[in-house]
């Protein structure tokens, strides 16, 4: 049983200013694993107060200090790496050799990328007579999800760290350990103290403080559209910057040229990954209608080879994050089916010889139409909706009629054909026959699916601010 009961404010491990407790459900057995406090408002004061004054002097160091910084991050990381993955696997359920080969793993990635990114990052550039400065914007508030905890927390504070800020960060209260333990890391790398501080809670209590705070320069948030919009309207009477990663219903178009084994085996099984609790996901699954059947053989025997159990074990995808997540999961389901699409696979209730834990069945439907709930809403499980097209040019009016754009993919041979549909889809990252995995590529989404964007260098400009200096350089010099 875990017992986290404090936050990490200032440089130390302080009691929270109300003591109140939330219970950490592991969802593989529905019991308690551990606890935490939920903060409030006042602890918020607290960390800002704390991020402020550090902010005075941690803005003011150099380079060279911070890649040092980042470098003793990544070197007690490296420390703590299977406490890491075993916590993921406790508070959210992945898969112990996800949490091992990808969940973890990324946080390194980050941190590398990060470090790399600061070596020869610009800051200054003249401009004829002008200086143009890249500074700090300030302390910033992150508000991290669950379903990729130490992602979201990495991709946040490093650049955070990198361009010189100081932060507040609320983790998801679904997975707070491994917020501690990285909150740990940062300890044990001697991040100056009040440059980072974590407060545990619900997103309506210190997700809020944060988002309204005026001491509070910018907000980074990742997680639903809904609680997006909500971050953004409270942080609106401060006029802070907000950066936002939400939902999405990523299109996946098949194209007739394409492999269908590897290109539909291939969709289906990125889908079940991480029990299909990814943003990205490709769950909107277009294929030629006439290749639809063809196409449900190959969906089913994929969808029907994912193993799913217990996370300790050697189960392909474990439970989802909760019951309330498990909850609107079935629903949607017997939405599918309520509105006649074909369900090839799946359905609900928990797959067969699990009685206990947030199991979902890896299900997939055919001959979905777009204004089907199944095709329209992010479900957030193991669940493929496959969609059929008379025309490329249908597939791709298609994929982008969503109100989300947050990912699209293409699979096909003709490479001129797939690189001009991407040009035409409407996402922040569409990916071509499998490509991915590039850590310097910008990640955010079109619409509905946010703003801003995460990763690389690309992320660096979240935390900064852009200052003209007229005059910099006297104009006969500059001639």
């Amino acid at each position: 049983m875990r017992e986290y009961m404090k936050f990490y404010i200032d440089g130390q491990w302080v009691d929270p200013v109300t003591p109140k407790s939330l219970d950490v459900i592991n969802p593989a057995t529905e019991e308690v694993c551990g606890h935490i406090s939920a903060g409030s408002a006042a602890d918020v004061d607290k960390a800002v107060a704390a991020a402020r004054k550090a902010f005075e002097t941690f803005s003011q160091t150099t380079r060279e200090e911070r890649i040092d910084l980042l470098e003793r991050i990544q070197a007690e990381y490296q420390k703590r790496f299977g406490d890491i993955a075993h916590a993921i696997t406790e508070e959210m359920g992945a898969p112990a050799s996800l949490a091992q080969r990808a969940q973890a793993p990324i946080g390194i990635a980050h941190i590398a990328t990060g470090i790399a990114v600061l070596k020869e990052y610009k800051f200054e550039e003249d401009r004829g007579p002008t200086r143009i400065v890249k500074e700090p914007i300030g302390v910033c508030g992150l508000i991290t999800p669950w379903n990729w905890p130490i992602n979201q927390i990495a991709c946040k504070v490093v650049p955070a760290i990198a361009t010189g800020c100081t932060m507040v960060l609320k983790p998801s209260e679904e997975s707070p350990f491994s917020a501690i333990l990285w909150a740990e890391v940062m300890h044990a790398a001697g991040v100056p103290a009040g440059v980072f501080n974590l407060v545990n809670g619900l997103g309506a209590d210190v997700g809020a403080a944060i988002s309204s705070h005026p001491g509070i320069d910018m907000v980074s948030f990742t997680g639903s559209t809904r609680a997006g919009i909500e971050v953004a309207k409270a942080a609106a009477n401060t006029v802070k910057r907000v950066a936002q990663e939400l939902g999405g219903k990523s299109p996946n178009i098949i194209m007739p040229d394409a492999d269908l084994p590897s290109a539909v085996g291939g969709g289906v099984k990125h889908v079940m990954q991480n029990s299909g609790q990814s943003c990205n996901a490709p769950t909107r699954m277009l294929v030629p209608s006439g290749k639809m059947d063809e196409v449900i053989v190959i969906a089913k025997e994929a969808a029907e080879s994912t193993t799913v159990g217990d996370p300790n074990g050697n189960a392909q995808i474990g439970p989802v994050v909760n019951r309330t997540q498990w909850n609107k999961i079935q629903k949607l389901i017997q939405a599918g089916i309520d509105e006649g699409a074909t369900l090839v696979t799946g359905g609900v209730g928990r797959p067969e010889g699990l009685d206990k834990g947030f199991y979902v069945k890896p299900t997939v439907f055919a001959n979905v139409t777009n204004d089907m709930t199944v095709a329209k809403e992010e479900i957030f499980g193991p669940v493929v909706s496959i969609l059929g097209y008379e025309t490329v040019d249908e597939a791709v009016k298609v994929g982008n009629d969503t109100e989300y754009g947050l990912a699209a993919y293409i699979s096909g041979t003709d490479m001129t054909k797939v690189r001009e549909v991407a040009s035409k889809l409407r996402a922040g990252q569409v990916s071509i026959n499998g490509g991915g995995g590039d850590m310097m590529a910008p990640f955010g989404g079109y619409k509905m699916s946010g703003n801003g964007r995460e990763w690389g260098d690309h992320a660096f400009t979240e935390y900064l601010e852009v200052k003209a200096i007229l005059g910099y350089t006297p104009k006969q010099a500059a001639e």
